[in-house]
Parts: structure tokens; C-alpha cells; sequence
């Protein structure tokens, strides 16, 4: 079934009410249960990063409009293991959201999830799914064709509304460039290219840390030693990682950056003392050129 006007649960608490007010072009898909405004915001933000990878196995875990894990894989039970093993405790509330087809093998590991998005669920997983109870949302438009339907944001306030157009930042071999003497591997090219598309999607003033095309940890919002608390986060797995900021970087972050072993950084620049200090740790850096998130 699909909602209607009438259909959200409620709002972003029990006592707040909530509808949804139908625009002329939507995505096609069909929801197993009502769901809820928080239901809401945690789909639409995870299913627009996860169709950054519609063409692999990805899943991504999310709370609200809040990221916590994000992972490829060979197969889809692969990345959704990643993702369990890079946040557990979260992952058992959270929604999870998955790029390709749900069988019964993933569906195993989805269990005791709150609820699970994804373009295909087999038969068999569909029944290990309602035998716990848990909700799913299949998502029949084509993922690669879901930012053709992206409206545009819309924040209501006690000043007016504002209103802007949807992220649609893509990397390309013009901003892509590399500016150390320090020349980065294949690997880590995926990983930083992996890494800034998860970091499209998260609040301002974020850090991703990512290895092998998954998240080690990542931080939302902070104000200061943004750095050094997402790399005491990972800890060990900070080493030969990726590094990706939304921001550009003090020579400080690079300094804490060494100490964690990363081995590459992403940014939007870097400065001449930058590149000195990352050439100076033998630590790679690309710069996109822009700033993928505003604030």
C-alpha cells in the first residue's frame, strides 16, 4: 500500500500531529505499515545516499536524519554485516536502507531491525521480515533514477521560508586533483570517493573516516577538534584510512591525522602549508575544489 494525506502516524514526538501533502511527481513504492514523521525524514535522507550507489551493494543504518554507518560489499548480506559490525548497538533500532534486492540470507541479519527500505524483497524474506515484525518500504522507482525526483528543501520558520535546491554535487576529473608528491592507491582513491559521498549527506562541519568502502566513524555538527574526535572514535582502524572533511583543514588536523596513520585526506583545498605538512608525513590529498555541505 502507499500512504496518503491521512496516513503518518505522527509527528517528530507522540503528542504532534503530522500529514502528507502529495506533489504531482513522487517516487513509486509501497509501505508494509504507516509510518511515522521521524520514519519519514530517515528514509528520505538515507535513500538519497544510498542511490549515490544504486550500482552496488551498499546499505546504510539511520535514526531521524542522523547517518550512523554506512558499507559496500561483495553481496548485499555482506554490507549490511559491515554496517552491523561498525555500529551494533544503533543498528538494532535504526532503519536500515539497502541498494539491491533483500533475500532471505539478509533478511536474517535484518531481524530485529525498526524497519527495512530496499527495491526488492524475495518471498522468503518477506516472511523471516513479518514473522518479527518488521516493517519495509520497497522502493520500485529505479534508484539511479531517484535524483530525478528530488525536490527541492523546504525549511518553514517563524521568519519566512526558505527554500533551496537539492544537493546534486558531483565529483569530476577537473576538481579531482591530487597535490602532494604523495600519490594515493587505487584502494584509497574508491575509499575517498566512497567517503565524500557519504559526507554529501551529513550536517555541516562533518568528518567521515572510511577503509576498504566502509565507515570507521563518523561526526556530525562538531565545533572544535573535529579531527582529533572522530580519530580517538576509530582508533586503530584509523590506520592506511581515508580521511574526508566537508571543510577545509588546519595544520593541527593534519598533525592529529598523522598520529592516527591515516593515509589519505579529501577536502575541498588545501593550503600551501597544508600540502607542505601532509608531504612532510608522506599523507596523500585530493582536493574537490568545493564544499560539498554549506554552513
Amino acid at each position: 500500500m502507499k500512504i496518503n494525506e491521512t496516513d503518518i502516524r505522527h509527528g517528530e514526538n507522540l503528542y504532534q500531529n503530522a500529514r502528507l501533502e502529495i506533489r504531482e511527481e513522487i517516487i513509486d513504492y509501497d509501505v508494509s505499515a504507516k509510518l511515522s514523521f521521524n520514519d519519514a525524514v530517515s528514509l528520505n535522507k538515507s535513500l538519497s545516499l544510498i542511490s549515490e550507489f544504486y550500482d552496488v551493494k551498499a546499505a546504510c543504518s539511520v535514526q531521524g536524519s542522523s547517518i550512523y554507518a554506512v558499507a559496500l560489499g561483495q553481496s548485499l548480506a555482506d554490507a549490511v554485516q559491515k554496517v552491523m559490525d561498525i555500529n551494533p548497538v544503533d543498528f538494532i533500532s535504526s532503519m536500515i536502507v539497502v541498494s539491491s534486492e533483500v533475500d532471505s540470507e539478509t533478511a536474517k541479519l535484518l531481524r530485529y531491525t525498526n524497519m527495512i527500505v530496499g527495491p526488492k524483497f524475495t518471498k522468503s524474506a518477506i516472511e523471516i521480515l513479518e514473522s518479527y515484525n518488521v516493517r519495509y518500504v520497497t522502493i520500485k522507482t529505479p534508484l539511479k533514477d531517484y535524483k530525478q525526483y528530488l525536490p527541492e528543501d523546504v525549511k518553514s520558520t517563524s521568519m519566512g521560508t526558505f527554500i533551496q535546491s537539492p544537493n546534486l554535487s558531483e565529483l569530476n576529473k577537473d576538481s579531482f586533483k591530487v597535490v602532494t608528491k604523495q600519490k594515493p592507491s587505487v584502494e584509497q582513491i574508491e575509499d575517498a570517493i566512497f567517503a565524500w559521498k557519504v559526507a554529501k549527506y551529513l550536517y555541516s562541519r562533518s568528518i567521515v573516516v572510511a577503509k576498504d568502502l566502509k565507515t570507521v566513524a563518523l561526526v556530525q555538527c562538531a565545533q572544535s577538534s573535529l579531527v582529533e574526535f572522530v580519530l580517538n572514535y576509530a582508533c586503530e582502524n584509523s590506520k592506511d584510512a581515508v580521511l574526508a572533511s566537508d571543510m577545509p583543514i588546519t595544520e593541527f588536523d593534519v598533525d592529529v591525522a598523522s598520529q592516527g596513520r591515516i593515509g589519505l585526506i579529501i577536502v575541498p583545498n588545501a593550503s600551501e602549508d597544508i600540502v607542505k605538512k601532509a608531504d612532510k608525513y608522506s599523507m596523500s590529498v585530493i582536493t574537490t575544489e568545493f564544499t560539498n555541505i554549506l554552513y
